[in-house]
This record gives structure tokens, C-alpha cells and sequence, in this order.
């Protein structure tokens, strides 16, 4: 018997019926992770606002403003999971929030590129909070046999919201500024904050607090920030080429130091033995390729339409509408067969999908724009194989594990799916981030593309969360 058939026995993986709806619950929890999948894909929109309103700044340097935030909540959020679980889901879902709205507005009133990217890492920390809570929040609502589709629905948001995004931030940039892409939280952020005092409960007496492991953590940052970092500075001319092969190097040393950090360490900052799941092991490495694959995506669009189209911030955003739009029901439907037929077949299927719509936009989409041929067919195609993947490897990655470990385990791999969306923005900075664009810049954008499309598929065949059969 495997590791991952095991785990349906352990204690804590049933659950009773709630006593009452869980609905608010989940509706509040969502709407806060929401803003934060929201608040991460506008500014791929309004990436180009700000360099007009930074004009002295590097799109290499900005891009700081994308990454600091992503680096800060890629390592936050693993100590949040055990925070919320040793202190208690919802007081570490209500002081995330808080602190994500404050610096949501230290953000809009930012005066400089430096006081916005500070303000952004406190956003991290907020947001890193409130995530792992948002969803452990959901698991405790609903009863063992309602989780699978309660957490793909709870993917479906997130994911509905990284997508529209850049769409709404493009709109929000180009008819009221740049920082309304953050002031716009305040409306739905407030509403949870109030909402979750009377309609969230502790599902879970909170466990003996542990200390943080501050080791493990910085070395986790520094392993991320340094390889971001030294991506992100290839493709300029600002340092000298041997000291960015020492940033990179030092990352990767940095990295090794944090495997056998968390090996001798009783309270690492991630127990290394969830990934003695071979099904958690396998969905972490295809969520760290398709977050790459998926920031790059967005950014790409935009570069495109921008720069070889020529089309205005607006009309970019309305662009890349219509793949959006179809995540979300996709999502839905996949939750519910998923939870029948496991997570494999739409994994694979929608890695498959995205490769294709790679492709489409590699070979088709030429210098003069065409919207309703060249650039249109190829959105559903990205569009249907966000939905499947997305929540997917959300659902997929605590289907096996306990509910004890829901949190931190929910934690990691959202962590790893920020880690690769560092990575997609820097490559893509290094890649495209040139004053001018062509055409034929785009080519090996794509290729790289399209073949992390096909290793999310690769990776994601050993995959299995389909519900074992009751043996006698």
C-alpha cells in the first residue's frame, strides 16, 4: 500500500456534516483570496502604466514591483499555513487581511518605485496570511465528501481572478491611474473583514504554537530572490556578466542549504516529509512549471499587443478577455468530475490544450495586428486549459494529505506556484523587456512556452487522486 492510499485512514480525513450552511463561510474565505489572485495579475497590466510613470526606472528594476511581492509571499506563506493551524485559522485569516488592506493603500499613495516595492512586500505578508487560512477555512466547512469540489471551486476563484486580472487592470490603469489597481481592494476586503466575525468558526482546537523557522526561511528567499535576480539581469548590460553567474550560483547553494536545513531541523519550515506523497510530490513540480508558464502568459500578451500591435493599455486588456471568461465555468466542471474520476485526465489534457495554444500563437499571429483571425482562436484554447489545470493542482495537492495538514500542506504548494511565477516574470523581463519589440522577439518566448506547457503534462501523469475503492 502506498503513502497516498494510507492517508484516507489517517485520523482527521473525514469530517462530519456541518451543523449549518457552509456557504457564507466559503464565500467570505473566497472573496479574500480573490483580491489577492487579483491584485497579482493587474499589475501585468499595469506594468506598462508605471514605467510611464517611472520613466528613471529599468523595466529590469521594476520589475521588482512584480517579484519583491512574489518572493515574500512565496516564503511567507509556508510559516502562515502553521501559523494558522497553531493559532487559529480564522484570527490568521482576519489579521492577514487587515494588513493586506493597509498596504493596499501604502501601495496606491506610493511616490517612488522603492516606497511602492516596500509597500508591496507588506502586502505579501498580509496576503500570505490570509491564503492558507482561506482555504483550510473551506476544508473545515464542508464534509469529507463535498471537499474535492468545494476546493476546486475555491481554485475556480482564484484562478477566475488571476485571469481577469489583467483585463480589469488594464481598464483600471488607463481610466483612473495605476493605484487604483490596489485601492480597489478595499471595498471587497472590507466586506470579509466584517463579514468573517459572525460567519467563520475555528473548525479545529488551534495546536501548541510553534517558532517559526527564521533560518529556513531566509535561505528559502534568498534561494528564490538570488535566481529571480540573476534571470532577471542576464538580459541587461548593468552588471558585469561573472558577478550574475556568482548571484545565481549563490541561489542555488542557497537552495541546497535550505533541503538540508529543513532535513536536520525537527520544526522546518517545510516538513519535507509531505512530499513523501507521490502524488504531492508530483503536483508541486508541475505547479512550479506551470506557474511559470503561467505568468509568462500574461505578460507576454501584453508585451505583444503593446509593443508589436501597438495597441493602447485598454484595448490590450479587452484583447485578452475572452480566455478569461471561460475559466471559470471550465473550472466548475472539472471539480465536479474530478471528484468522481480523479485529477489525471485534466491535468494532462489541459498541459496538452496549453501547448496548443502556445503554438497557435507561435506560428500564427504575424506584425500587422488580425485580431478575429490570428489572435481570437487561440484564447479558448488558453482559456479552457487554465480551468483545468489551475484548480486542478490545487485540489489535487491535499487530496491525499490529512486534515491536520491541510494549511501547511495547501501552504507549499501555493508557495511553489508563486516561486514559478517569479521565475515566468523574470524570464519573460529578460526575453522581452527591450524598448523596442519585433515580431520574431516573440519566437523563442513561445518555444519556452510551449515546452513548459508539455512538462506540466509530463509531470503530471503519475498523478493519482482518484477515490480509492472500499475494501472489504
Amino acid at each position: 500500500m502506498t503513502a497516498d492510499q494510507t492517508n484516507s485512514n489517517l485520523p482527521g480525513t473525514s469530517a462530519s456534516l456541518p451543523a449549518k450552511s457552509p456557504w457564507p463561510a466559503f464565500w467570505i474565505a473566497c472573496s479574500a483570496a480573490f483580491l489577492v489572485s487579483l491584485d497579482t495579475t493587474m499589475l501585468f497590466a499595469a506594468f506598462d502604466a508605471l514605467r510611464q510613470s517611472f520613466a528613471d526606472t529599468s523595466a529590469a528594476e521594476l520589475s521588482w514591483v512584480l517579484n519583491g511581492y512574489t518572493v515574500v509571499y512565496a516564503a511567507m506563506l509556508i510559516p502562515a499555513g502553521g501559523l494558522a493551524d497553531a493559532y487559529g485559522r480564522r484570527r490568521i485569516f482576519r489579521m492577514g487581511l487587515t494588513l493586506f488592506l493597509a498596504a493596499s493603500m501604502a501601495c496606491g499613495a506610493a511616490p517612488s518605485v522603492h516606497w511602492l516595492i516596500a509597500a508591496r512586500v507588506v502586502q505579501a505578508l498580509g496576503a500570505a496570511l490570509l491564503t492558507p487560512a482561506s482555504m483550510s477555512i473551506v476544508l473545515a466547512a464542508f464534509p469529507s465528501d463535498k471537499r474535492a469540489v468545494a476546493v476546486s471551486l475555491w481554485g475556480a476563484v482564484g484562478g477566475l481572478a488571476a485571469a481577469v486580472g489583467p483585463s480589469l487592470g488594464s481598464w483600471v490603469s488607463a481610466s483612473a491611474g495605476w493605484p487604483w489597481a490596489f485601492y480597489i481592494n478595499l471595498p471587497v476586503g472590507l466586506w470579509a473583514l466584517w463579514r468573517s466575525a459572525a460567519h467563520i468558526e475555528e473548525a479545529v482546537k488551534p495546536e501548541q504554537p510553534r517558532s517559526v523557522d527564521m533560518v529556513g526561511l531566509l535561505l528559502l528567499m534568498c534561494a528564490v530572490g538570488a535566481i529571480a535576480l540573476a534571470i532577471v539581469e542576464s538580459g541587461a548590460s548593468r552588471w558585469p556578466r561573472d558577478q550574475v553567474v556568482s548571484i545565481a550560483v549563490g541561489g542555488f547553494v542557497a537552495g541546497a542549504c535550505f533541503v538540508l536545513w529543513a532535513r536536520m531541523r525537527p520544526n522546518a519550515l517545510v516538513d519535507l516529509s509531505l512530499f513523501q506523497h507521490r502524488t504531492y510530490r508530483y503536483v508541486n513540480a508541475a505547479t512550479l512549471v506551470f506557474g511559470t508558464a503561467f505568468s509568462m502568459m500574461f505578460l507576454g500578451f501584453f508585451f505583444f499587443m503593446i509593443g508589436v500591435w501597438h495597441y493602447t493599455l485598454p484595448q490590450a486588456g479587452l484583447a485578452v478577455t475572452p480566455g478569461p471568461l471561460l475559466v471559470m465555468p471550465t473550472a466548475i466542471l472539472t471539480g465536479r468530475w474530478a471528484s468522481r474520476l480523479g485529477h489525471r485526465r485534466f491535468l494532462v489534457a489541459g498541459s496538452l490544450l496549453y501547448a496548443l495554444s502556445s503554438l497557435w500563437f507561435f506560428t500564427v499571429p504575424g506584425d500587422a495586428p488580425n485580431y478575429l483571425q490570428h489572435w481570437l482562436p487561440g484564447l479558448p484554447m488558453s482559456g479552457i486549459a487554465v480551468g483545468l489545470i489551475l484548480p486542478s493542482l490545487s485540489a489535487a495537492a491535499v487530496s491525499r494529505l490529512p486534515l491536520a495538514h491541510y494549511a501547511v500542506g495547501s501552504a507549499v504548494n501555493q508557495a511553489t506556484r508563486q516561486m514559478g511565477s517569479v521565475l515566468g516574470v523574470a524570464l519573460t523581463v529578460t526575453l522581452l523587456g527591450h524598448a523596442t519589440l519585433q515580431r520574431t522577439d516573440f519566437n523563442a518566448f513561445y518555444l519556452l512556452h510551449m515546452a513548459l506547457a508539455l512538462l506540466t503534462g509530463l509531470l503530471c501523469l503519475p498523478v493519482d487522486t482518484k477515490p480509492q475503492t472500499a475494501q472489504p
